[in-house]
């Protein structure tokens, strides 16, 4: 399994998947884990999640404190650094510096097989190398609001007839509901999770609550857990 992006839910989803015995990869194409966790609510050097999200932190062995509101507050720090080690501890491959710019195709069915990329240096010089080819059985797409994955296949293998509608403004409470509800298979061979599920299928922006990350992630490897089982 590739996915792109180590953020929260990239992240959270590498190690539902190596805990079941499956290959994982995980390109992020900058030299850190996290994406928009360490960031936080606007610098704010503290992250909140809701009651759903609770056994995910749990299991990451991340500490937090419940507020009165029913929320629950983390540090972003130690909320990057246990998905990263967690993922990795359960067999996860990360390759930082990786900037995945094309995916690999099939017909007949037509399928997304896999992820071409280059070293991330070599993409913003505007050097013209040829990529390397990583096959996957399965590619997601964890790169956050751009959906870039989804977006390339969109626009470049139309037989897979996916429409990407665009994230809307911002509904926090809703969204975090709609992202994990819509959280799942884009097309054959091709899954998405996180914040990109937002602009795929033109759900609100979500707010600085986190947890739909968390429980976005879990829901996209049981997913795809499921369907390689099946295949």
């Amino acid at each position: 399994v590739v996915i792109v992006g180590a953020g929260p839910s990239g992240l959270t989803a590498s190690y539902y998947l190596a805990k079941e015995g499956f290959k994982v990869l995980v390109f992020e194409r900058r030299f850190s884990f996290g994406g928009g966790t360490g960031p936080g609510g606007n610098l704010l050097p503290r992250i909140v999640f809701q009651e759903d999200a609770r056994s995910i932190l749990d299991e990451f062995g991340i500490k937090y404190t419940k507020t009165e509101y029913g929320l629950y507050v983390a540090d972003p720090a130690e909320v990057v650094a246990k998905l990263a080690s967690k993922a990795i501890d359960a067999g996860v491959r990360v390759l930082l510096g990786a900037h995945v710019q094309d995916l690999v195709y099939r017909v007949n069915p037509v399928r997304i097989t896999g992820v071409m990329w280059v070293w991330t240096p070599i993409h913003e010089g505007g050097y013209h190398v040829d990529p390397l080819y990583t096959e996957s059985r399965v590619v997601v797409d964890a790169t956050g609001h751009s959906a870039e994955v989804v977006n390339i296949a969109a626009r470049k293998i139309p037989e897979l007839k996916i429409e990407v509608k665009s994230e809307k403004s911002g509904y926090a409470e809703l969204a975090e509901k709609l992202v994990v509800e819509y959280t799942g298979r884009v097309a054959p061979g091709l899954y998405v999770t996180g914040m990109a599920v937002g602009n795929v299928y033109g759900l609100p922006r979500m707010g600085p609550i986190f947890g739909g990350m968390l429980l976005s992630g879990r829901k996209v490897a049981e997913i795809i857990i499921q369907d390689l089982k099946q295949a």
